[in-house]
């Protein structure tokens, strides 16, 4: 079959839903308890008010949010196109506004991906995350002040180290308040070193593959973009990361904000490497942050992080129970609708508890089985009591990739099958599949007999090999993309969905275009410590072009009193903390407000230094060669086809 008349079998975007999909969700529609409707009770309840539509708008006039493009979702019907589970989900994450979770405790749901929660204490009001953007934020405490009146902000509480979480906190605390010192932010232990190391170290990396786990460039509708699982996308407004001013440090540390008791549990590597559970004795509400909430979440997301510890996550589960069990009047978390009655809380945690428990055991012993992670994908399958919990369904985490998260955790990326030690890069092992398979003619033609008979796993195999060897056949990314389609239709995870379908998007249309990535907010770059500035330096250097190259900086910082010494050698940019080198190539004295400025593009260096915030001694030039070896990250680079520009 030539490449033409390959795609002209396959046709052009949109597709409809093949049989074989079809009467997958169909046998889902029998499999699962669809006539089970308490969470749309639980969605709606306590509801105050909300913004039209959802829609958020920055100062410029600029879209950051709105939930009308997800009308279609109206429809009580999944269409053929979506999972009809998931198209629950989606249908779920439809509310928005602000809601009473009891009184005194509200929520404000639908204007991000995630929650922000408020509590209302003896003088004013305590804000649990702040939301993705800052408009977001100020978007909500405006609803929370039109339906409960105005009040002071009294503390700010960061559940975890997520940017949906604590991204607009500038929206809840303006200059003035910030100023005066006077409200606490109150976060869990070692909160900016990982709210650093996953969203600005890797950021550039993480962004970009985040796209495929979101989705923000698919079209709104039942053949693209539905739901992310956890909420409907990310807002696309300002972020900026505020320090805290008070640490949690130990499950059982008890904190009276505003005159309300607050009782904290202790989470960390569970959901993010810091995270904290609470519980409020006066209002009877438990709230588990993002480790209990109505899907199963990731232990490893498409965008990359840290893996995620299954057994610690069940075990902070089972240490809530055995603190708040029993206690607990309404829980809710930092995403989806709140649960209200003891009953149905604590079950709810126990079998979360046991989701996670049993996703770590059955994985561990499969593995000591010697079976390969994508082996166990194949065999593990959950107990019926936990494959009929609607919260535990994988629409944001899925068993199927868990499990392979686990693997790695503990055995790392390597099965042990020495074929897989050392393989051929895509290209080169494209162009030999697609040798080895007699070419690319044989290849399609085989391809579109079995995408016939639905065996679209194995036709995305081995076609992007032949995407690989060559990018250019419009047959083979024609036949790849209505493979990932019908996988995306097939996918109950939104995230799954996401990923299948913007790899179809970008195989026919190419990578979308984006603007250059900002710089750096400058409230972001204040509330990292002068180390971590350091960091996201020394992954920027290029270590090819610093061969052969020494060069020894000295910093001194006039308002923290810090010193450093910068020191390249070895093709590695490394720091020592309160020390100055006798032999350094230059010297720089200035304030960290300054160097702050420069980096967030406020004023150049050379501005800096003849406006006297910069004074400088030896050769000040070796900063500029040593600025001269840093790579600029691309906001986009290829991921369903080869790089057109490999760095080097």
């Amino acid at each position: 079959m030539s490449q033409s008349a390959t795609m002209e079998t396959i046709g052009e975007s949109p597709k409809e839903a093949s049989a074989q999909v079809i009467a997958q969700h169909a046998a889902t529609l029998k499999a699962l308890p669809f006539s089970d409707t308490r969470d749309f009770d639980d969605a709606a309840r306590g509801f105050l008010g909300t913004v039209e539509n959802a829609r958020i708008v920055s100062p410029q006039g600029r879209v950051v949010w709105s939930l009308e493009p997800y009308g279609f979702l109206s429809a009580e019907q999944a269409p053929a196109t979506v999972d009809p589970s998931l198209w629950r989900q989606s249908r779920l994450n439809m509310h928005h506004g602000l809601f009473e979770v009891v009184p005194g405790v509200y929520q404000v749901r639908g204007l991000d991906i995630a929650n922000m929660t408020l509590i209302e204490g003896e003088r004013g009001v305590i804000v649990v995350d702040t939301l993705t953007s800052i408009e977001g934020a100020r978007a909500a405490m405006e609803l929370y002040f039109k339906h409960r009146g105005k009040r002071q902000v009294s503390a700010v509480i960061f559940t975890h180290t997520h940017t949906d979480h604590w991204g607009g906190a500038r929206g809840v605390l303006d200059d003035e308040t910030l100023a005066g010192g006077r409200v606490p932010i109150i976060a869990p232990n070692l909160f900016m070193e990982h709210a650093v190391s996953e969203n600005i170290i890797a950021g550039p990396a993480m962004l970009r593959r985040a796209q495929y786990q979101f989705g923000p460039f698919l079209a709104k509708g039942v053949r693209g973009q539905v739901d992310c699982g956890l909420g409907k996308s990310m807002a696309a407004g300002s972020v900026a990361l505020l320090r805290p001013t008070d640490h949690i440090v130990a499950t059982g540390d008890k904190r009276i904000i505003d005159g309300v008791e607050f009782e904290f549990q202790m989470a960390p590597n569970s959901e993010a490497p810091a995270e904290m559970h609470f519980f409020i004795p006066r209002y009877k509400v438990l709230n588990l942050a993002e480790n209990c909430t109505h899907n199963f979440h990731n232990l490893l997301p498409f965008r990359g992080a840290d893996v995620r510890d299954a057994l610690a996550w069940s075990k902070y589960l089972g240490e809530a129970l055995q603190m708040w069990g029993g206690k607990a009047n309404a829980m809710c978390g930092q995403h989806h609708w709140p649960v209200w009655g003891q009953e149905r809380i604590d079950t709810m945690i126990r079998q979360q508890r046991d989701l996670y428990k049993f996703a770590h055991d059955q994985t561990i012993r499969l593995m000591n089985h010697g079976l390969t992670a994508t082996e166990i994908a194949e065999v593990i399958r959950l107990p019926a009591s936990l494959e009929g919990a609607w919260h535990g369904r994988g629409y944001y985490g899925h068993i199927r990739h868990n499990v392979k998260a686990i693997y790695q955790k503990y055995l790392g990326w390597y099965d042990a099958n020495p074929v897989h030690l050392d393989p051929l890069p895509p290209v080169e092992s494209g162009k030999k599949y697609v040798e080895y398979m007699g070419g690319a003619d044989a290849i399609l033609a085989r391809a579109a007999k079995d995408f016939a008979r639905g065996e679209f796993r194995f036709v995305a195999q081995a076609v992007s090999h032949l995407v690989f060897a060559d990018p250019e056949n419009q047959g083979a990314r024609a036949i790849l993309a209505d493979t990932f389609e019908q996988l995306g239709y097939a996918s109950e995870s939104a995230t799954w969905r996401n990923a299948y379908l913007f790899g179809a998007q970008e195989l026919r249309q190419g990578m979308p275009k984006a603007p250059p990535r900002a710089a750096i907010p400058r409230e972001t770059l204040a509330a990292l410590r002068t180390e971590q500035l350091w960091d996201v330096l020394g992954v920027r250097l290029n270590g090819s072009r610093a061969e052969g190259k020494r060069i020894v900086l000295n910093w001194n910082f006039t308002d923290t009193g810090e010193t450093f010494i910068l020191n390249l050698e070895n093709c590695a940019l490394t720091y020592a903390a309160g020390a100055q080198a006798a032999d350094a190539d230059a010297g720089f004295t200035l304030s960290r407000g300054a160097l702050d400025e420069v980096i967030a593009d406020f004023m150049t260096f050379p501005e800096a230094v003849a406006g006297g915030r910069i004074k400088t001694s030896g050769n000040p030039t070796r900063l500029g060669e040593l600025m001269l070896l840093m790579d600029e990250f691309p906001r986009m680079f290829e991921i369903v086809e080869p790089k057109r520009t490999m760095a080097r």
